[in-house]
């Protein structure tokens, strides 16, 4: 009898890893199949879709000809290249003799896709970074040179070209990727095999597009482990839920406080877990809480409009907490869009008179949109026709455009990463809260939304006295008499720090600004207890007309802000009453905390 080992199935494999395999590609093979029969079917129901939507081929066209206008630069650029591929050739030449020398590029403080040892360990994968870097960097400080080009067309090339050199990388891909050549030789290319399977399966989640995982979706519910505090659902319209929250303190501020979040994202990013709850945390700094949750609208909401939203969002609500609370006053917070809501609501009021509002807080919210940071690379006329098409078809614009949008804005973070994770890696994505709340995005109205962003992004509109009219009222944010807060992101990417200031020189009242340290989110969401980051805050009596100008008398504070505004906020709120519980006043309870409105999701 022959010692010799049967022969496996496919070189190397045991029969029963070869079976495996092959089960794996047959079902590979059958949703693959079925994926491209739902997409033939879609494109002769829809016809073909536009080949350049955003309206690029134009814009680089005429770029690149004024690049070509200076052959002299340009031949210039060229030879700078390769005197530094020059340089970095002869260093990996000493590295590959021993020799100890300093890199010719290194990647940014901060970025996250070199991190693995190999990068600088291994000579190969360390040329390959450093080349990539040498020529990303050069590529971008080519185009920013080119002369004769307006400042938005060149913006525009600047982000699409990073876009490009984010897609470009050598770690988005197997072969140039020290950690997926391991994983790939380690597990015998499993991770390949169960990272197309995931590609399968996002491709049939986005129903043909490609919709990435960016968390464990089955990781949260909504009610269930996010969006926790208690509370009672005490009024709604076609519109909102208005949650009024449980009290955490027997005497509570005989000033209720109106939240009105954004409503291209959900609320309970205010209230994630108790943790970081700025919803709780509020609740137990004596203040009765009331939220805005809003409609995930679909068609029947299509002719939905700005006015609209002010009449049955916030001003639907200040009725109905004089109903549940007795209070005919109340305190405000409006969070990034929700903020230019409310700016536009108070010189409404004020137009008119109104005087319920006593005070109000904005989260990272901008009423000048002379400078919308990067965001302003999509407001043009070719752009916003293709919004205006796309939402034509349905009513409106679905939450996943929106959410494409800002994942673009960091794309290596939000992007690359997760394909590097899912298809290249073929792991799963951890469960994160804060990304489950990101994917959970909502959809816009399209008469509302093309308002938006046309009067506001556009021709910024709203900053400008009489610019807009909202149900017969000119709209005039000079009219604001009453004290605001002002919160901005230090790294903000969707409302920067500099946009968000320039509302100081705009209200009339008093206006108290505090820079945050980080972004759009942790800038906000940024519980004492977490002792990170810090806040700015400059005590002169008068802000002065620049960002840069009050930054340079300002005093860095380390850790939260909220207890700045809560000091701020306190003061403005009234004396001590009784708490007062959801559902026992004027108004009865509909349902629980955080109700219906919020659970519904885009694509259900």
């Amino acid at each position: 009898m022959s010692d010799t080992p049967a022969p496996t199935a496919l070189g190397g494999l045991s029969p029963e890893e070869s079976a495996k395999l092959q089960e794996a590609f047959k079902d590979i093979a059958t949703r693959s199949q079925k994926l491209l029969q739902d997409f033939s079917q879609k494109y002769q129901s829809e016809g073909p879709q536009p080949t350049d939507p955003l309206h690029l081929t134009q814009t680089f066209m005429d770029f690149t000809a004024k690049m070509m206008a200076d052959p002299n630069r340009l031949v210039q650029a060229q030879v700078e290249l390769w005197q530094q591929y020059m340089k970095l050739w002869q260093v990996t030449a000493q590295r590959m003799m021993g020799q100890t020398v300093a890199p010719v590029a290194e990647p940014a403080r901060g970025d996250k896709r070199f991190n693995d040892p190999a990068w600088k360990d291994e000579v190969v994968f360390d040329y390959l970074k450093q080349s990539y870097l040498l020529t990303a960097r050069w590529l971008q400080g080519t185009i920013k040179e080119v002369e004769g080009v307006d400042e938005k067309t060149a913006k525009k090339v600047d982000f699409y070209t990073r876009q490009f050199i984010d897609a470009v990388s050598p770690s988005n891909f197997a072969m140039t990727n020290p950690q997926v050549v391991k994983a790939t030789v380690e597990s015998k290319g499993e991770n390949l095999l169960k990272g197309l399977k995931n590609l399968l399966g996002d491709l049939e989640r986005g129903k043909g597009n490609l919709a990435i995982r960016q968390t464990d979706m089955d990781a949260f519910k909504v009610g269930g482990n996010v969006a926790t505090s208690p509370g009672k659902v005490v009024f709604q319209n076609d519109v909102i839920q208005l949650i009024q929250y449980a009290p955490a303190t027997e005497e509570v501020y005989e000033v209720p406080l109106l939240i009105v979040p954004p409503w291209i994202n959900k609320f309970y990013i205010l209230d994630l877990k108790p943790e970081n709850s700025f919803i709780k945390w509020a609740t137990e700094q004596g203040y009765t809480v009331f939220v805005v949750s809003w409609v995930n609208p679909d068609e029947r909401l299509a002719k939905m409009v700005f006015e609209d939203y002010m009449n049955q969002g916030p001003l639907a609500a200040l009725d109905a907490i004089e109903k549940a609370t007795g209070a005919r006053k109340v305190s405000a917070i409006g969070y990034c869009i929700g903020g230019t809501l409310m700016a536009a609501t108070l010189a409404y009021m004020a137009a008119r008179g109104d005087d319920r509002i006593a005070a109000c807080t904005f989260f990272t919210a901008q009423v000048d949109f002379s400078e919308p940071g990067e965001l302003g690379v999509f407001i043009d006329e070719d752009q916003l026709a293709s919004v205006e098409e796309m939402m034509s078809k349905k009513g409106y614009l679905e939450g996943s455009e929106m959410a494409t949008t800002f994942n673009m804005l960091r794309a290596n973070d939000l992007i690359w990463s997760f394909v590097v994770n899912n298809y290249l890696m073929g792991k799963d994505p951890f469960p994160f809260d804060l990304l489950f709340w990101n994917a959970d995005a909502t959809r816009m109205p399209a008469a509302m939304h093309s308002f938006y962003l046309r009067n506001m992004y556009q021709k910024n509109l709203l900053s400008q006295p009489g610019g807009i009219v909202i149900d017969n009222v000119p709209i005039d944010l000079r009219k604001i008499q009453i004290p605001v807060y002002i919160q901005a992101g230090k790294e903000d990417h969707i409302a920067p720090a500099r946009s968000v200031y320039k509302a100081t020189q705009i209200f009339s009242g008093p206006a108290r600004f505090m820079l945050a340290g980080s972004g759009h989110i942790a800038g906000v969401v940024n519980p004492p207890r977490n002792k990170k980051y810090q806040h700015w805050l400059n005590e002169t009596a008068k802000n002065p007309p620049t960002l840069a100008e009050w930054q340079a008398g300002a005093q860095e504070f380390p850790g939260s802000w909220w207890h700045d505004w809560d000091k701020w906020l306190s003061a403005l709120s009234g004396p001590k009453v009784a708490a007062r519980v959801p559902g026992t006043g004027g108004l009865p309870a509909l349902e629980d905390a955080p109700g219906s409105y919020v659970k519904v999701r885009s694509g259900e």
